[in-house]
Formats: C-alpha cells, structure tokens, sequence
C-alpha cells in the first residue's frame, strides 16, 4: 500500500576486508541520498548525552555495549559461515520480512472478501512496526559496527537505529498469527485439514520466523540483542492482538461516531508524541505511514456499519463470476477478473498516492504558515517549517527497486577486497571511529568510476541549479548547504492523509467498486 520509505532504494553491499575464506560479497556504489548520509545512532557520544534525557541515554548504553560486544562475534561467525548461496538465501528471505512486503500483499485480502484475515494482519503489522520503530528513536542505539562486519542489504533499512528489529517483530507477530487460524482451522469440529497439511503449515511458519530472525544477524543488520527484543516485542503485539480482537471487532461494527471520534485524535496524538531522535532515522515516517494505514483500515470497518454496506455491496452473495469452478471457462473467467480486480485496485492506490501528494503538498504549506501567524505549531527535529520554504520541491524521477530475482547475480560478483574501497561504500564507517562517536559516514573516494556515480561535471550543473532554486525561496529535498534528506512540515501531515486514504480505498471503496461493476467481492 504505497512505500513508506522516501529515500532511494537500491541495492548495495557494505564489503569489509573479510579473511580469505569468507565469501566477498558484491559491492554496488549506492547514489541518492542514503549514499552520504551517516548511519543512524553514530553520532559523536557527546550529542546523545546533551540531547537525551538520562533514562534514555542509561538504556543506550546499555543497547551500545550490547553492539560493541556482539559485533567482533557476528565478524567472527561470518567469517565461517558466509556462503553465496547463503547470502542469497537471507537477503532475499528479508524481503518477506519488511513492511513494504505487507502494504502490497494486504489489498489483496480485502480485494478478495478475507476482511477479517486482512484487519488482523493490519493490527499485527501496523502496532508492530509502531512500536518498534517508537522503541528505536527512544534508544537511538546503531547497529553492528561495519567493520568488522559485512552488512549485507537491498534496501534503506541499514539508515535506521538498531534496537530492536522490526523484521523479528513482523515475522513472530506474523507467523503466530496465521499459526492461530491455521491451528483454529485444523481443530474446528468440521476440519477437513490433514494432519500432514497441518504439520506442513506449521513447518512453513517456523521456516519463516526461523529464517527471517536469524537472517538479520547473518546479514549483519542487527545483533542478537536487538532481534531477542523483536521477538519478544512480536509476540507482545499479537498476544495484544487476541486479547482485544472481540472487543475491537464488536466496537468497529458498532457503527457509533465513538469510532472515528477516538480513533483520529488518537493516531494524531501517537504521531505528534513519537520519541524525537537524535540522528535523522526514517524510523518516525515508517511510523506515521502504519498508524495512518490502521487508523484509514478502522475508519473503513467503521463506515461499511454505519453505512449498512455490508448487506448492499459486501454481503456473502457478492462472490466473482466464475467461482463455482464448474467448468473451465468458468476457472478462466474466474482468473481473468482476478486479474483485473488486482490491476485495477493496484492503478486505484496508485492514482490516490500522486494525486493526494501533489494537492496537499500544494494546499498544506500556505495553510501552516496561516496558522502560524495565530498559534505556535509543533515541529519536528529534522523538518523544515512552512515559513522557510515558499513550496514543496517535488522528487525527481521514480525511485528503483532492486528484484529479488536479480539477487543469485551478487553472490556471483566479487567485493573490493583491499586498497582504498575496502571498507565498502561508506568509508568514515569504522569499527573503531564508532565505538569514539565518530560515525559520519561519507562515500570513498578510492572507490574508482562507477556507471551509477555523477561526474563532477553533472554535479556542479546540479548544484547550481539547486542555489538558482534556493534564491527563488524554494527548499530542496536535500538539503540547503550539505548533503542529506530534507523533510517539510507538510510531509507529516500528507502522510497521515495519503495513507489513511490508501487503507479505506483498498478496504471499502474498492470493494465497493467491484461489486458495481460485478465483479464480485468474495473468491468463492
């Protein structure tokens, strides 16, 4: 449902010097944003201790020690046990694991008639990756430090703190979840669920749990502190989930504008009170992005009551032409308005995304700075204030996405194995240097031409475009003087509308829809 990640996402491998039975991993120069940006929670030690308070910084150093301590270990462990096609394996596996997985294959559930199934999906997945991305910029701890270890990655989660894992959240708080409906499947009085087809489904489950946990060690993305607290954290979260799902399900189809007049004010009040980081982590917008999915999925439930739309548009008699699979004109009738539900309702969320951005990146900046001329409005560390900026500098260009089906390449390629490119693309990134507070990370220059690298040529043409831009009042994403990711005000507040918005179009208004044009709502 969208990406709630705003920085380039490319593959990239932060290669250390590793012993000569370690496996190199492939080294792709990394260009954006991310490619001089320091890696969060590497700050000199004295701007944490000025800029959190003493429990805070208590329970970081305690969350460092852990780092310093299990980082020569993971280096070690690396060292014997990295494979190409283990490397493969696990940073593929990780995809699974990530939220950007779950915002495009939940639709699908709602797209469907599975609204139950996708809701609580949604709560697992959306209080977990709140909470933990809220536990990360309170602690602000790094991850393991690089050298020694090799940072394995495909996307821009290496930005983030350390302490705990998201994708150990996602994955326990996941894998139990579908383990109750599938246990509850298989013991309900009417089960026609084998004993085999059980013992396989909970095999797949704990392969999946199992795999994503201890990739993000292998990985180096995490030490095993920071994924014990994932774990723990996952299985809070879905233990939370079983406790309140009568209540809450009862309450969303209670049709009372208690619903909406609870539920807006409160996920307006879990944005404003996110823990301010001390690094720029883009923890707080994974967090906006899934409260504002839940908040739009409850609103959703919450309309089809008041609205009595269940019976009208949703009702069980809504099901696809076809799904009786009598003949096989009717399983490829049935296939083919499959197929057209998910790319119609894919170009819908779509179509939402960039219309919404562009009228409130337009519409928003004017309003705050009317508002400011009366009241004083919040602002976050790291985002500029609309009175700063005359409008929103739109992004340029589509961000790439790497395949997974690409990943069996990099094992095939060779790292940097020595001279000025060893230690990867991130070159102020030593062990040593963190472990001092001397963690800005800047690209190496000993890194030789790259097909993905600006000449300097092209740069200096960017950067006096960018002061041209600049003296006209417009603030770049970017940064004004230095590199970096620049965020507006209006960009919290976009966020919480453009996905509220995706979750009730994928979870009511699309339904909706393909009952309309008769379609069907429900597969069988």
């Amino acid at each position: 449902m969208g990406d709630a990640n705003p920085n380039d996402t490319t593959t990239k491998h932060e290669s250390t010097p590793a012993p000569a039975s370690a496996p190199q991993t492939a080294l792709v120069l990394t260009t954006g944003p991310q490619a001089e940006h320091h890696m969060s929670g590497q700050l000199p030690a004295d701007a944490y201790a000025s800029s959190l308070s003493p429990w805070r910084a208590a329970i970081r150093a305690w969350a460092l020690k852990a780092v310093e301590r299990e980082s020569p270990v993971i280096a070690r462990v690396q060292a014997k046990v990295r494979r190409p096609w283990l490397d493969a394996y696990f940073v593929s596996t990780s995809s699974l694991g990530t939220h950007t997985f779950f915002m495009i294959a939940l639709p699908m559930l709602f797209f469907f008639g599975y609204d139950e199934l996708g809701r609580g999906l949604l709560f697992n997945l959306a209080f977990g990756v709140y909470t933990s991305s809220f536990v990360k910029d309170l602690v602000c701890s790094p991850r393991p430090f690089s050298p020694p270890v090799t940072r394995l990655t495909i996307s821009t989660h290496h930005l983030e703190y350390g302490f705990p894992s998201t994708h150990s959240t996602n994955a326990v708080s996941i894998a139990l979840f579908v383990f109750s409906h599938v246990h509850a499947a298989y013991t309900a009085p009417a089960s026609t669920m084998t004993p085999a087809g059980y013992a396989l489904a909970c095999t797949v489950l704990a392969v999946y749990a199992f795999s994503i946990v201890l990739g993000r060690v292998y990985t180096a993305m995490h030490s095993a502190t920071d994924c014990v607290a994932g774990v723990v954290m996952g299985a809070a979260v879905w233990a939370a989930y079983e406790g309140v799902k009568p209540a809450l399900e009862r309450w969303l189809a209670s049709g009372s504008w208690s619903v909406p007049l609870t539920t807006i004010p409160a996920c307006l009040l879990m944005v404003h009170f996110h823990p301010q980081p001390v690094d720029d982590c883009p923890c707080f917008e994974d967090a906006i992005a899934f409260v504002s999915v839940i908040l739009g999925g409850w609103l959703a439930r919450w309309h089809i009551a008041y609205a009595d739309l269940a019976s009208t548009y949703l009702s069980s008699a809504s099901t696809m032409p076809g799904s009786l699979f009598t003949t096989w004109d009717a399983r490829a009738l049935w296939w083919g308005v499959a197929l057209l539900k998910v790319s119609t309702g894919v170009l819908v969320i779509f179509a939402w995304r960039i219309l919404a951005k562009v009228v409130l990146h337009r519409v928003l900046p004017p309003l705050f700075r009317a508002l400011a001329a009366c009241v004083r409005l919040p602002n976050r560390r790291f985002y500029t204030p609309a009175t700063d900026y005359a409008h929103v500098e739109p992004a340029e260009g589509l961000r790439p996405i790497p395949s997974v089906i690409d990943l069996h390449a990099l094992a095939d390629m060779d790292g940097d194995a020595g001279g000025a490119g060893a230690s990867g693309v991130y070159g102020n990134n030593n062990w040593n240097a963190s472990r001092s507070g001397n963690g800005a990370l800047k690209r190496r220059n000993g890194l030789g031409p790259s097909p993905l690298s600006e000449s300097g040529e092209k740069k200096e043409k960017k950067e006096e475009e960018r002061r041209e831009r600049g003296k006209a009042g417009v603030v770049e994403r970017g940064g004004k003087d230095e590199p970096g990711v620049s965020h507006y005000d209006a960009d919290v507040l976009t966020k919480v509308v453009v996905y509220a918005g995706i979750a009730l179009l994928a979870c009511e208004a699309i339904p909706v829809m393909f009952t309309v044009l008769g379609w069907g709502v429900r597969a069988y």
